[in-house]
């Protein structure tokens, strides 16, 4: 995606936050312009995202991508060769533009996003090369419509290949392929799943699993996380967090990674479960900060770290890059990364528990 963001000072745009649900709403006056602090045009879209951020951790990665043959594919190709990133596999399709979106960001600065998915949609198995998957670690970042038919595909191929894989489903991939989904767990070595992404993964468990297993204990953490309280939720379906992630690694997922925010993360592997404090960040914008999680994550475990050092080093990562508007400035290198690691008053606690 080439990503234009748009920030809007507070005096200059309305929001609306309602109070019995959690949702807050930017305004815009129709038919008037509205004064701009800034716009400026960036690399983005989640899978180049987790690639930078590979790159940034001293991996040897490329991205496998569909783009249009525009300028918008010029400049996503231009970004990943500065990043050392191999382009060998980005396919270029006359059939749509590149994708791109449109980020509007006041206040919280958590920005409003339009998206224009071009030719991400147009991904197939025929565009899925055998030699792509010959590698250590294949991630899967949220396919968008027909390319969600290739989710499946992709695991065969990296599984043949021998590779561990790491998915991050979006929210219409799993509302619309809830079956492949589910027919996919037993081959992911690590599955990461924001809120949202995990109540709609509640819809498609065993409806008989129990929502009331013992509350995890907080008392190092006042007060507990709002994901710890609130648990899953599908309509009248309800899941601790714990409930949940058992469910997912008696499936086969061997690491389960739930993410919200500034409420922190939670990770659950081989009969524990960890949670990990967001990490105190200014806030410039929040667009790439789940990418930054989810890709740091992975390439810590993919790489032999413990899951608790793995939740630090994604902690620490995902707040540097809420301290710019893009998703990319922030990505840390390998060096600052472990520099921050070793600081114990820049590095954040993990709580640990037995399952």
């Amino acid at each position: 995606m080439i990503d234009t963001i748009a920030i809007i000072a507070n005096s200059a745009i309305e929001r609306m936050t309602l109070l019995n649900a959690d949702a807050s709403y930017l305004l815009l006056e129709e038919g008037r312009k509205t004064e701009a602090l800034e716009i400026s045009t960036h690399c983005g879209g989640g899978a180049v995202n987790c690639a930078v951020a590979f790159a940034r951790l001293g991996l040897d990665c490329s991205a496998l991508i569909k783009l249009g043959q525009d300028r918008r594919a010029k400049q996503l190709i231009a970004c990943l060769e500065a990043e050392g990133i191999s382009p060998r596999w980005a396919i270029r399709d006359a059939r749509a533009p590149t994708g791109s979106s449109v980020l509007v960001s006041s206040h919280d600065r958590n920005a409003a996003v339009f998206t224009f998915r071009g030719a991400n949609t147009l991904l197939t198995a025929d565009d899925l090369p055998n030699g792509a998957f010959d590698v250590d670690l294949v991630h899967i970042a949220n396919l968008s419509n027909q390319a969600a038919h290739c989710f499946p595909v992709i695991i065969e191929k990296a599984m043949s290949a021998g590779a561990r894989v790491s998915a991050n489903p979006g929210i219409r991939q799993l509302h619309g392929h809830g079956d492949a989904f589910l027919a996919s767990l037993p081959s992911l070595h690590i599955l990461s799943l924001n809120r949202r992404e995990a109540d709609e993964v509640v819809s498609l468990l065993d409806p008989s699993l129990a929502a009331g297993d013992p509350a995890l204990d907080f008392s190092e953490h006042q007060p507990p996380p709002s994901l710890a309280l609130r648990g899953l939720r599908h309509e009248s379906r309800r899941m601790s967090v714990s409930a949940f992630c058992q469910a997912l690694m008696a499936r086969g997922v061997e690491h389960v990674v739930l993410t919200d925010g500034r409420e922190g993360a939670f990770a659950a592997t081989d009969g524990r479960l960890f949670y990990c404090a967001a990490e105190e960040a200014h806030v410039a914008g929040t667009a790439g900060a789940g990418d930054a999680f989810v890709a740091t994550f992975a390439a810590f475990v993919a790489d032999g770290s413990s899951p608790d050092q793995a939740l630090k080093a994604a902690a620490i990562n995902a707040a540097s890059v809420l301290g710019h508007v893009d998703t990319q400035t922030g990505l840390l290198r390998h060096a600052d990364l472990e520099a921050r690691l070793a600081s114990k008053k820049q590095t954040p606690n993990v709580m640990e528990w037995t399952l």
